[in-house]
């Protein structure tokens, strides 16, 4: 299957990269018992056809030796004490193999610190050493299960792990073991023909995913990006009033001061902008026909917006109701400034959330406050996040959400030829 192949592909690439010598390397291949013979069969035709030990100055060399000669001694030491505790040398073996030399030839290195990958099998997978002694090198054990359950328990049974790697197409299966063994390990990856081919893999964690695990694999934890930052930073909460919070985070929050001097905001660059810039506007009344006409221009005619028994049936519903998507064009419509200016473009909302239906007859407005500005380091714009709030006649909040918009840093931005283009495709707000 091409779960099979992918875990092949994993446990190669894990035994051979850096020969073995990462912290991240896969020790214990669990598989089922009827399968042992056909992945150990598997990495020996991959190995027969990939691995060539050697100098890496030579021309296709794949793998090359150990850190050290006293690194190479203590992972023989290593794979002694495990065959010695039960374990069966399957593939490879610890004498000096033949490897290829700078010069091209091919002879052992009795100087060098090459050794050959290793594999070994257990017949009892329970074996304890097995699941403690860890040959850091080239070397992996094949274990044999019987059930999930078992699988689950050989996996355990290494006292924490940074990564375990699961080939399987079954959702069921990937939920079964995610539960019996997330706690065991810093990272779980799940592998299936959806996702093999463009997979970090096993051993390469993204920045921004948990590098660590629990017990033995060291009970902490290596970050990217800025959880990695904020482990080394105090963490206190901040209490006051919304202009003081205003002041102290730079986002504007809902009930500080706002400000409207005459000049609608999308006519401000970022250096004029202020937080709580608004624009108040005015009302729009919603008729029935602009339901109907909304309704049948979009093929969206849901019940609640055509048919008035079932709306009024509905414990959500006084009765017909405007479509929340016919609402926010329309605020888009009251609070826009249509002529050309720093406001470059509309790139996407957020937090939308409808609160109180509308029916025929009532009349909406928005307000639209500047919440936070942030200006790239890169680029001639900045992003402007807008705090929009559509109320009803009777002030009541219909619908709350945030609007994401490009802008111009300064107004000489704004000449012909040095208009900035995002990367992103946007709608013209």
């Amino acid at each position: 299957t091409p779960e099979f192949d992918a875990y092949v592909r994993q446990l190669l690439t894990e035994l051979t990269s850096k020969a073995g010598q990462k912290c991240t390397a896969i020790r214990r291949a669990i598989v089922p018992t009827g399968r042992v013979n056909e992945v150990v069969e598997a990495l020996r035709g991959r190995i027969a056809e990939r691995v060539v030990l050697g100098d890496p100055r030579a021309e296709g060399v794949t793998m090359g030796p150990l850190v050290s000669r006293a690194q190479r001694e203590e992972v023989v030491r290593s794979v002694e004490e495990l065959v010695a505790a039960g374990g069966e040398v399957l593939l490879g073996g610890v004498d000096q193999p033949d490897v290829v030399h700078a010069d091209g030839s091919v002879a052992p290195a009795p100087d060098g610190a090459f050794l050959s990958p290793v594999v070994l099998g257990f017949a009892d997978p329970q074996t304890p050493a097995v699941h403690d002694v860890e040959a850091f090198g080239p070397v992996v054990s094949v274990l044999g299960y019987d059930s999930l359950a078992q699988a689950a328990d050989l996996v355990t049974r290494g006292g924490g792990s940074l990564v375990t790697s699961v080939a399987t197409h079954d959702p069921a299966t990937a939920v079964e073991l995610l539960t019996r063994i997330g706690a065991y390990n810093g990272r779980v990856l799940f592998l299936s023909r959806d996702n093999a081919r463009t997979s970090t893999g096993h051993g390469a964690p993204v920045p921004h995913l948990v590098h660590g695990g629990p017990g033995r694999a060291g009970g902490g934890e290596e970050l990217g990006g800025i959880r990695a930052v904020l482990h080394h930073m105090q963490r206190t909460a901040v209490q006051g009033s919304p202009d003081v919070l205003t002041a102290l985070t730079g986002r504007w929050h809902s009930g500080a001061a706002t400000g409207d001097d005459g000049t609608h905001p999308f006519r401000k660059s970022l250096a004029e902008l202020r937080l709580g810039d608004r624009i108040a506007s005015a009302e729009r009344e919603v008729t029935l026909d602009d339901i109907e006409t909304f309704a049948h221009f979009t093929g969206d005619t849901f019940y609640a917006h055509m048919d008035e028994e079932s709306a009024a049936a509905n414990p959500f519903f006084p009765g017909r109701v405007a479509h929340g998507y016919l609402l926010v064009s329309w605020a888009a419509g009251l609070f826009v400034d249509p002529d050309p200016g720093p406001v470059l473009a509309n790139y996407g909302l957020e937090n939308l959330r409808f609160v109180t239906p509308v029916s025929p007859g009532d009349r909406i407005r928005v307000e639209l406050t500047a919440k936070q500005i942030t200006p790239r380091e890169t680029d001639p714009y900045g992003e402007v996040r807008w705090d929009a709030v559509i109320r009803n006649g009777r002030d009541e909040v219909v619908a709350t959400y945030d609007v994401l918009t490009l802008v111009a840093k300064t107004r000489d931005e704004l000449r012909a030829d040095r208009t900035p283009v995002p990367e992103t495709a946007a709608v013209a707000p």
